[in-house]
This record gives C-alpha cells, structure tokens and sequence, in this order.
C-alpha cells in the first residue's frame, strides 16, 4: 500500500480506546508540513512559505580539537555560552527560528486536536530555545521533518536546528553537530501483546520487523537481524499502522518512541529491555558552534530547578504516565 493511503488509513484502523490520540497522529500529516507560530498562545498560519536563506556568514571559528568520537564520548558538547555569534545573529536578524520538527509522535511532536497546534516534550524544548534567542513571544517556524531528511535539512540550512528525539552518535556527528543530551532513551522491540516475540532476539526469526529509514532501530536490525526481515517506512508512527494492518509483526525504535506508540494502541506493548543508549540532542550545522553553545546554554537552565524545573515539569505533563520513574534529565558533558 503506497504511503498516502496508509496515512488516511490512520484513524480508522486505530482501536476505538485508541482513537483519539492515532487520528491526532495522523492529522498531522495532511496539514502543510510548514507552521508558523508566535508564542505558545500565538496564531497559527498554515501553509507559510520559509524565507529566503540570507547571505552567508563567514566561517566561524573552529571548535577546540576534541578527542576522537567514540560510544563512550559521544554525548559531549561544546561549553555553554550566551554571546551572540554569527549563527545566532543570523537568526535575530531574520526574526524567526526555524526548527525541524516531528508532528506523528503522540508525547514528543504531534499535533494537538483540541488546539490544532503542535505539542509535546520537543515542542516545549523549542518555545525555550527560542525565547531565549528571540525574547517572549518569538516567531519559530515548524517544519516537519522525515527522520532520514534529518541530517540533509541541516546541512543545507533548511533549518536551523531540529529538535526531534534525534539520538546522539558518532556517525551523525561526523555530519551534524550535537547539544548536550537532553533524554536518555533505549532501543526496544514493540509489538502485539498476544505475540510470542519476547524481545529483541531470536524470538524474531521469520517476523517481518518495522523501523524508520535513517533511525538507529534501522542501524541495529540490519547489523543483527535476528533472522527477521526488515521493513522501513518514512515515519515511526507509520511503523504503528504496519503492526495494525498485519504487515508487521513488531517495531523496533527508541522506548521513548514506543511507549508514546503503546499509549496510542492498547493492544500492543514493550518486549524485553531497552538495548542501547540513545541519548537525544539537539542537532545543529557543524559550522554554528555559537548557536550549539547557546542551546546549551538554554538546556542548563531548562534542568536547573530540581523537580521545578522545566525540564521536569515537561516530563510530568508528557512522559511520565508512559515511562515513569525517572527522577531528572541526564546530565551534560562537554568536550572542552
């Protein structure tokens, strides 16, 4: 079945205890993938076209040599800082930060159907980014982003930054440049509750496993298999509708991911335990080593307060009725 018919199947495949948060997955994808908002409260303009991209700054400044990226490093960041590079500037001077963003992933980037606005753990990550770079009531553009369109967009400066349950690793960074880690994430198999799959091992020998193109699920299924076969899809969320019209037997992404997922369709839970570290960051061009500062910079006081701060305060209303238990962010390491 071609892509488009599977996302107008969306709403209707979804079990009826279910049905909401699906269709709200789902509507988000048949809205123009490109959103301006002002403020939290703001308006809502769909459709926007993104500004022209401005005249180049020079090159900046190379970041201070850090040791060859390994599993163990890879989740260092550059210091925080709040001077205004030329990344930054750039930004002030359009007058807009534009962000890519997920809008299928109930919890961490959807859109909400009481509002019609976009919502979640990322979203809020974004309104503070932004305010601090553009003052309280700033104008972000959302674009909606593919997972494997992740790394091109900020390569190309399609967009400034995404924010995006991105995992942290040393291929990427050889690509992209990384904030400090802001969730700690696992991989981990989704699939029916009556399936006789138990984890991420040889339980999937003969079934059909569904992941995202350019995901690290992907990375992990084609390094060990498992005797599965592999199926990928453009989107997580899509791998959810697979599981329902029996063209998957599972899903392997982040636990994150899919305990939003499992949230979205009773039928389905997690197997086994999370099998690797997934840190996320936010992910940024290599050559805006102020602006990667900055956010980090933001992601210091998003954690300062304890269990008041806003990062915890995000968690509470988004995450913590589907992965409970956790008592604060990770903490950020810095290469220099």
């Amino acid at each position: 079945m071609r892509a488009r018919g599977l996302r107008n199947l969306r709403a209707v495949l979804a079990p009826v205890a279910s049905g909401m948060c699906v269709m709200a997955a789902a509507a988000a994808v048949l809205v123009p993938a490109l959103v301006h908002e002002t403020g939290p409260a703001g308006p809502v303009r769909h459709g926007a076209s993104a500004p022209a991209a401005p005249h180049r700054a020079p090159r900046p400044a190379a970041a201070p040599a850090a040791a060859k990226c390994t599993a163990q490093n890879a989740a260092e960041s550059l210091r925080p800082s709040s001077d205004d590079g030329a990344a930054v500037s750039r930004i002030k001077e359009k007058g807009q930060l534009v962000v890519g963003v997920d809008q299928n992933t109930y919890r961490w980037g959807y859109r909400d159907p009481a509002t019609g606005k976009l919502a979640g753990f990322d979203i809020d990550l974004v309104w503070a980014i932004a305010r601090d770079i553009l003052g309280p009531d700033p104008d972000v553009v959302f674009k909606a982003v593919p997972t494997a369109q992740r790394v091109p967009a900020l390569q190309r400066h399609t967009v400034d930054m995404v924010v995006r349950t991105m995992t942290i690793n040393c291929a990427r960074k050889a690509q992209v440049a990384f904030s400090t880690a802001y969730f700690q994430a696992g991989q981990q198999v989704l699939a029916p509750k009556a399936s006789k799959i138990k984890a991420f091992d040889d339980s999937l020998r003969g079934k059909r496993v569904c992941t995202a193109e350019g995901s690290t699920g992907e990375s992990e299924l084609r390094a060990q298999r498992h005797g599965a076969s592999v199926l990928t899809v453009p989107n997580q969320l899509d791998c959810l509708v697979r599981l329902q019209l029996g063209e998957a037997d599972a899903v392997l992404t982040d636990n994150a991911l899919a305990a939003a997922q499992a949230a979205q369709d009773p039928t389905v839970e997690l197997k086994g335990r999370p099998f690797t570290d997934e840190p996320y960051g936010v992910a940024m061009n290599q050559d805006d080593t102020d602006l990667v500062r900055r956010v980090n910079k933001v992601l210091d006081d998003y954690r300062d307060g304890g269990s008041d701060s806003l990062w915890m305060r995000s968690y509470r209303k988004w995450l913590r009725a589907d992965l409970p238990g956790i008592s604060g962010p990770p903490s950020p390491e810095y290469s220099d």
